[in-house]
């Protein structure tokens, strides 16, 4: 069975589909590498963000497995119990790099508004977001508590109550299974201090009620933030959790 080119629509999904027929009907066999990012992009004819978003949902899934610097390797799904013990996708689930490109044109906008319009109060809880951030990052847990603070807070200072639903909604879109999982592989207490750092220019930005700045500096955030998500696979995290298990459950903010 052929590859075949798709069109963009919940395209991780459709990338996910053919590969799991080509695996069911043993194009690829259990133990067998998968072909590269770059050439699966190629042959589908999308992009390799894309491409990564369906292998992480098929990790997910229990129909492959990346193992960091050597690949992704198809598992013996008939091994008892291994279906069980995956989880299931929704369908309705957002792809984690298609999310941040989302938030980089949505986002920006609202913290170019949140220039012209923030007050002292937005100033002190962009600030206290980020104070949390460094104190969790610090500790070994994983800051999105704080995370989300710093972003609902720009998102108020827009003074537009449907635009901090939005930025909400973005939000609990990262407690999906894809996002939970892709961030497992490339969030670690170094790439936060670097986001940390990001946010400070935002919040510089919109201090100085400078418009375009703030704009600037919230795209840069969601730029680097989407690069370090779709960086080499020998560049990802190993196969350890990179902040303690213990201290996940800040996750959840």
């Amino acid at each position: 069975m052929p590859l075949q080119t798709l069109e963009p629509q919940r395209l991780y999904r459709q990338i996910a589909e053919q590969l799991r027929a080509l695996m069911s009907e043993g194009e690829f066999k259990p133990g067998s590498r998968l072909p590269a990012e770059r050439d699966l992009a190629k042959q589908l004819g999308v992009s390799r963000p894309s491409v990564r978003e369906a292998l992480i949902a098929l990790e997910v899934e229990g129909w492959v497995e990346v193992r960091t610097g050597s690949g992704v390797f198809v598992l013996d799904r008939s091994t008892p119990g291994r279906i069980q013990t995956r989880s299931k996708v929704p369908d309705n689930e957002w792809g984690p790099l298609e999310l941040i490109r989302a938030r980089r044109a949505i986002e920006g906008e609202i913290a170019a508004l949140a220039a012209a319009h923030a007050k002292r109060k937005h100033l002190d809880a962009m600030r206290d977001g980020v104070e949390l951030m460094r104190e969790d990052t610090e500790r070994g847990i994983v800051p999105l508590t704080g995370d989300r603070t710093f972003h609902i807070a720009i998102a108020e200072a827009s003074g537009n109550a449907v635009l901090v639903d939005i930025v909400n909604r973005f939000w609990d879109a990262r407690r999906g299974p894809l996002f939970e999982r892709l961030s497992d592989y490339f969030e670690s207490a170094p790439s936060w201090r670097t986001a940390i750092a990001e946010h400070e220019g935002v919040i510089e930005a919109i201090r100085a009620h400078d418009v375009a700045g703030a704009r600037a500096a919230m795209h840069n955030h969601l730029d680097k933030s989407h690069s370090r998500f779709n960086a080499s696979w020998r560049k990802a995290n190993p196969t350890e959790l990179s902040f303690p298990p213990a201290e996940r459950t800040r996750r959840q903010p």
